[in-house]
């Protein structure tokens, strides 16, 4: 299925959670953010129901994300769930990677093809300031289970400040060549002022060729991160609201008031 600007979608991202272990500086404020209530938070049969209605329209690429996807009870079986929805070619994950050690083997085994994880520096210190609350330890080996449970490709996103020459970058680059690692640049964005550029490494932040779709916790499907257009499943029903965003999507970002990092996944 084309857009009106003649770009195929067909690449669902699926939040599906605001919660977060971690509290990035860039993604969050250190009090947090207020919660969606958990009555308000797509069930697993909602997010199916999405992802079979989107495969009939065309999506055949699927990732899951949050806040952080894997603090969400159950997501071993929501992948398990979508692995087996007929025309799901490409099922991914992004995540901090601090609970990867303990999932990374069901995930696999549920369906999940590859993953991305987040990683801004190797310095422990630097992860503990930037994260806020977490440890360096704990992402490692997150990564070191992905490896070990087959996911491939496995992917590092680290954010940089403006380029890729910053120390904390080319540690995150040195360790990736190290270990056979696919590293991405995301330099920091800014929804409210429109401040976002194009990720140094892979396709994200390019208006001209942007194939996706995004859903979010609590049952909006947005065309555009940087836009406040967005389409409520549970009003519109989902195939009217999947083809409202499709036939909406703008042909560039410029900037949104109601997004944020920690509960559409960036």
């Amino acid at each position: 299925m084309y857009d009106r600007f003649n770009r195929k979608i067909n690449y669902l991202r699926i939040s599906v959670t605001d919660r977060c272990n971690l509290r990035c500086t860039y993604c969050m404020p250190a009090e947090g953010i207020e919660l969606v209530r958990h009555k308000d938070i797509l069930s697993f049969e909602e997010i199916l129901e999405v992802v079979k209605t989107g495969v009939e329209y065309g999506i055949n690429k699927v990732r899951i994300t949050g806040g952080e996807p894997l603090v969400r009870k159950g997501i071993i079986e929501l992948v398990s769930m979508i692995a087996r929805v007929p025309g799901v070619e490409d099922l991914s994950m992004t995540t901090n990677g601090a609970l990867l050690d303990l999932f990374a083997g069901e995930l696999a085994n549920a369906g999940l093809q590859r993953i991305n994880i987040s990683l801004d520096t190797m310095d422990p210190k630097r992860y503990r300031e930037i994260t806020r609350v977490g440890n360096l330890s704990s992402a490692i080996s997150g990564i070191i289970a992905a490896r070990l449970a087959g996911l491939s490709p496995i992917k590092i996103n680290c954010v940089i400040k403006e380029s890729p020459l910053e120390k904390d970058a080319q540690d995150v680059a040195q360790f990736c060549k190290q270990n056979d690692l696919e590293v991405r640049f995301i330099k920091e964005m800014d929804l409210e002022n429109g401040r976002f550029s194009k990720v140094i490494g892979g396709d994200g932040g390019n208006c001209a060729i942007c194939n996706r779709l995004r859903l979010t916790a609590n049952g909006k499907i947005k065309p555009c991160l940087f836009s406040d257009l967005e389409f409520d499943i549970r009003e519109l029903g989902v195939e009217e609201a999947f083809l409202k965003a499709v036939g909406q999507k703008p042909r560039e970002g410029t900037k949104s008031k109601v997004n944020k990092f920690s509960n559409i996944g960036g």
